[in-house]
């Protein structure tokens, strides 16, 4: 599952910064073959190589007779349209530049296990957008006889040296979803449960109720063990990643749910969800009905429905309220059930 944010892929964040801006004439997108499906379906697209170095020549190659090159990692989506501006205006001027930062971190340089402090003073993280001339580009891609992991290194074999514009701090480099959440970024989304069981006169079944059995209470009635609260949490969990709802995943014409322990099927819900690159961010659970006193094990509740989501037990919510003695929740016919529940992607 790609990385979003804001339900858009991390790479159209900064297609979209360049597209729009003045000084760029023409965007190329370089991917994986998987991906160029993908990208071939908002503009241009080539595939790139095993290599950062492979995949700036495939630019570069693909450039034509293009006077100047930008290059800029998909993965960095904040890019600005000032830093866009200030590094192509110093290439103009100096044949090549690239964005960059001051170190801030003292940093240790480790030789044979001689460990040794560098002058951060003289030292700059490089960050993307980099552009030169393509002239000089392709004189440096010509006689590198090593693998560059930077743009820029690649010039400075060749004698050339780019000018360094003062990047930003928010034009960071996004590699794994964790990154995203640190970032308190990514697309949440909200899906809201609801369900109802009426009481059962079988005297074999048990109330489940989040997934805690009440044996001295009268049961519900259903397919499967009538958990009502647990289906309200499975439709909210499903619904908030719109993957259906409880009556796709588990029909009760089929035979094999029958008796089935809900439990199960908040699990399957929170399988989908993982598949799917969601996670629960919290589960809200209410309980209408005038007995039995849910609250009393609200805490072994909470545990049970974290436990088959994954999640701690502070991210899962239980409360309980009766109908005041209004309607069939009311007059003690059975027992409603709401759930809302965030996740994140």
């Amino acid at each position: 599952m790609a990385i979003t944010i804001a339900g858009k892929p991390i790479w159209r964040w900064s297609y979209d910064a360049y597209a729009s801006h003045p000084s760029i004439d023409r965007v190329i997108l370089v991917g994986r073959e998987d991906s160029l499906m993908e990208l071939s379906g908002v503009g241009e697209a080539i595939l790139g190589g095993e290599t950062r170095q492979a995949s700036a020549l495939a630019a570069l190659e693909a450039a034509g007779d293009a006077e100047y090159l930008v290059l800029h990692d998909g993965a960095r989506p904040f890019v600005s349209t000032d830093l866009i501006t200030r590094v192509v205006a110093a290439a103009k001027h100096d044949g090549a530049a690239a964005a960059a930062l001051p170190v801030t971190d003292t940093i240790k340089e480790v030789r044979e296990g001689v460990v040794s402090t560098l002058d951060r003073s003289r030292l700059w993280a490089m960050q993307t957008p980099q552009a030169a001339r393509t002239d000089l580009l392709r004189r440096a891609h010509d006689a590198s006889v090593s693998d560059a992991t930077d743009d820029m290194a690649l010039l400075e074999a060749i004698g050339v040296s780019p000018s360094l514009v003062t990047g930003d701090p928010q034009n960071i480099k996004i590699t794994t979803p964790a990154d995203v959440a640190r970032l308190g970024g990514g697309e949440t989304r909200t899906g809201m449960g609801y369900d109802v069981h009426s009481f059962s006169t079988d005297p074999s079944r048990v109330l489940m109720l989040g997934g805690v059995a009440f044996p001295d209470h009268a049961a519900l009635e259903g397919h499967s063990d009538a958990d009502a609260l647990l289906h309200a949490a499975t439709d909210a969990l499903l619904g908030a990643a719109s993957l259906g709802d409880i009556g796709v995943h588990f029909p009760p014409t089929d035979e094999r749910w029958r008796g089935e322990p809900s439990l199960n099927f908040v699990r399957h819900a929170a399988t989908l969800l993982q598949e799917a690159g969601w996670t629960v961010v919290n589960l809200d659970m209410t309980v209408i009905a005038e007995s039995p006193k849910v609250m009393k094990r609200s805490v072994e509740i909470r545990g049970v429905v974290a436990e088959a989501l994954g999640i701690e037990a502070e991210r899962v919510s239980l409360k309980a309220t009766t109908n005041e003695r209004m309607g069939f929740v009311g007059r003690g016919e059975g027992i409603a059930a709401l759930a809302v529940a965030n996740i994140r992607r």
